[in-house]
């Protein structure tokens, strides 16, 4: 009796061990690091159509900061509440082993946080590079309050692919000129769906497509001839799956939700609410000051009027020197062919490509074998 209750004992000491330091009983990586980031979570006034609001932001920037780290790192993130409502921030695709309550979703794993509180989450990044991203997880404060987090490969480990010249998050969303928090409540109180939203936005920029939308909110990609870019693409759009394309350029997809994958070839890509890809853009050898249109539309099989049917773009730009732009010039500019908003099939093809790496380097460790049968 006495041996067994010992071993309880210890048993329960190291649980609540793994439990409080799940960083200590996590093998740690060479060179992995504990990297140290402080979210101030304050409102911010912004313009977007003619029309200025005050969203939810993360240290007064849409959309926040960027978190960078590598494979193995720890990561320890203070979350300061400046605003009147409660917050708690998801680490979204972030395998939280043994660090369950850092998830974020608000009376899930944790109570939200409240006005003028913190809250420290900590997690360590296990097997996985690439692109995921966080957002707030209460209500729909995450329509502004959400930001990249870019995961690099282990130090002296390579990406599976040539090395990018440069890397540039992508982040798609949806903008409402009404607070997000009003149009919510009332689809709660009326049992019907949410009022579309009045544009979706790249890197929180609507572009020149929408009425009263300046040339300065437009989202500009300065790129030089001959060179790869690692976009890393993420849909941080509330409800819809998107398509996106640039004009006369091609994709090579080689990341999902950051894990490898077996590259391919695409000209437009498909992107789902939460999803992440990297891809990489070769640009072409073009030594004159040149733009095409970059554009991002919904998929959907729904009744049209229940979804925003808008367009965004973006411009890729060549050799601009960051020369100012004017309405005129961006009109002038053709618009990339999209699948149609309900092309299923496109969907279900693209869908279909999808296939781990799976290579001796970054092999994909899956039972062969059955060993217990239920049946």
């Amino acid at each position: 009796m006495g041996v067994q209750s010992s071993f309880l004992a210890a048993f329960f000491f190291l649980s609540c061990f793994i439990c409080l330091y799940p960083h200590l009983a996590i093998a740690k990586h060479d060179g992995a690091v504990t990297r140290h980031y402080k979210f101030n979570i304050r409102m911010q006034n912004v313009t977007r159509l003619c029309q200025t609001k005050s969203i939810i932001t993360v240290n007064g920037k849409f959309p926040g900061p960027r978190i960078i780290a590598r494979e193995g790192d720890r990561l320890v993130i203070k979350v300061v509440n400046h605003v009147p409502n409660n917050i708690s921030i998801h680490w979204h695709g972030i395998r939280q082993l043994r660090s369950g309550w850092a998830d974020g979703p608000a009376y899930i794993t944790q109570c939200p946080i409240q006005t003028g509180h913190s809250y420290v989450y900590n997690f360590t990044i296990i097997g996985q590079t690439g692109t995921l991203w966080y957002h707030a997880h209460v209500s729909w404060i995450r329509a502004t309050l959400y930001g990249p987090i870019v995961i690099l490969p282990r130090r002296n480990t390579s990406y599976p692919f040539v090395k990018p010249y440069k890397e540039v998050p992508i982040i798609f969303g949806e903008w409402w000129k009404a607070d997000t928090e009003a149009v919510i409540n009332q689809a709660l109180q009326s049992g019907a769906g949410p009022n579309n939203s009045d544009a979706y936005t790249i890197n929180g920029l609507p572009g020149p497509l929408y009425n009263c939308s300046s040339p300065r909110e437009t989202f500009r990609l300065n790129v030089k001839p001959g060179k790869t870019y690692l976009l890393r693409l993420i849909n941080a759009a509330l409800n819809d799956e998107l398509f996106f394309k640039i004009t006369n350029h091609t994709f090579t997809i080689v990341d999902a939700d950051a894990s490898y994958v077996k590259p391919f070839e695409t000209d437009t890509i498909y992107i789902t609410p939460g999803q992440t890809s990297n891809v990489l853009l070769k640009t072409k050898n073009i030594t004159s000051n040149t733009k095409f249109l970059m554009v991002a539309r919904p998929y959907s099989t729904a009744a049209a009027g229940t979804f925003d049917n808008t367009t965004v773009a973006g411009i890729l730009e060549y050799n601009s020197n960051n020369m100012p732009i004017s309405g005129a010039s961006i009109k002038g500019l053709a618009l990339p062919p999209l699948p149609a908003i309900n092309a299923t099939s496109y969907v279900a093809n693209w869908t279909g490509k999808f296939r781990s790496l799976g290579n001796s380097q970054f092999p994909v460790n899956v039972p062969q074998t059955v060993e217990k049968s239920f049946l």
